[in-house]
């Protein structure tokens, strides 16, 4: 009776396991895999000339009390990834509902989702015009000439504005993503519960908002938000483009900036792992986080 039932379970799931099979394929080929090779390559000391040998937790130790330069990325980037990430998830949010209200949204869409499927190198060019140091930048010749500044703005080279420089850009690249995700959202609420909100006594877009959509809305939120920490914690094209590498005094370095210096430039495979499980395990967990408020429990 009991060997009936497994093999009616069986038969009953073989479907479902087939067209699963190649996405876990995939999964554990190009995600598993290379976690657990990058979780290996980080207790071991690796130079791509000599054998990598083991030498335990000492690149660890070595990340969080020696190197003075993962400390202000690891600052850098914490202070980027806290600003731009829900500023840009608010956003986001607030230009989809809006945006959703009118007849040609289509274009209005095409408009804000452009530039985040632009190259980052393209579009920190155009930035880079706008933020440039001297007189003839957009941003200076404009501050020029309604008389706020007398001398060029060093945007690209003073330590305390290279950060804001690139949140900036940054934030404008990121929202396309996002916006994209809560508009298809908002698309999708119900609406037969959006008249029965309004039957119900519901008067205002803003009440409609906080009592309907946004509990709807669930999913399309919590994807939002892992892509948003995924992308903050993940910034370093832009940074690169902007500021150079390394920025002056390190005042634009970031955790995968410093995984790619010590990677790339300096071939300490392991070191670089170690910075790369580091930078992993954080956003997980923050993920982790924003998966269990945002989470339908219903």
């Amino acid at each position: 009776m009991k060997k009936s039932r497994r093999t009616g379970f069986w038969k009953d799931q073989v479907a479902g396991y087939i067209f699963l099979a190649p996405f876990l394929l995939m999964f554990i080929m190009f995600i598993v895999i290379p976690v657990l090779q990058a979780a290996y390559t980080s207790l071991t000391y690796n130079n791509l000339i000599q054998k990598p040998h083991f030498i335990g937790l000492s690149n660890y130790r070595t990340l969080f009390t020696e190197d003075d330069v993962f400390i202000t990325a690891l600052v850098n980037t914490l202070t980027f990834a806290f600003i731009v990430g829900p500023a840009g998830y608010m956003i986001s949010f607030i230009m989809a509902w809006a945006i959703n209200m009118f007849r040609a949204r289509s274009v209005f869409s095409l408009a804000l989702y452009i530039p985040s499927i632009t190259s980052g190198v393209a579009m920190s060019a155009v930035w880079l015009y706008a933020f440039s140091n001297d007189r003839y930048g957009f941003i200076n010749n404009i501050l020029y000439n309604i008389g706020l500044i007398n001398t060029p703005v060093l945007w690209l080279s003073n330590v305390r504005l290279i950060l804001p420089v690139i949140m900036v850009i940054s934030l404008w690249m990121s929202l396309g993503n996002g916006f994209l995700v809560f508009l298809a959202g908002l698309r999708n609420v119900p609406t037969d519960v959006l008249e029965a909100g309004r039957i119900d006594g519901v008067k205002s877009r803003l009440q409609e908002l906080f009592t309907i959509i946004l509990p709807t809305m669930k999913p399309q939120l919590l994807f939002g938000a892992v892509n948003s920490i995924v992308g903050s914690f993940a910034v370093f094209e832009i940074t690169v483009v902007v500021a150079g590498m390394p920025s002056p005094n390190y005042a634009a370095h970031t955790i995968v900036a410093h995984m790619f210096d010590q990677a790339f430039i300096r071939f300490d495979m392991g070191y670089a792992s170690a910075i790369a499980m580091f930078l992993f395990a954080f956003t997980f967990v923050l993920s982790r986080i924003f998966m269990r408020i945002l989470s339908d429990n219903d």
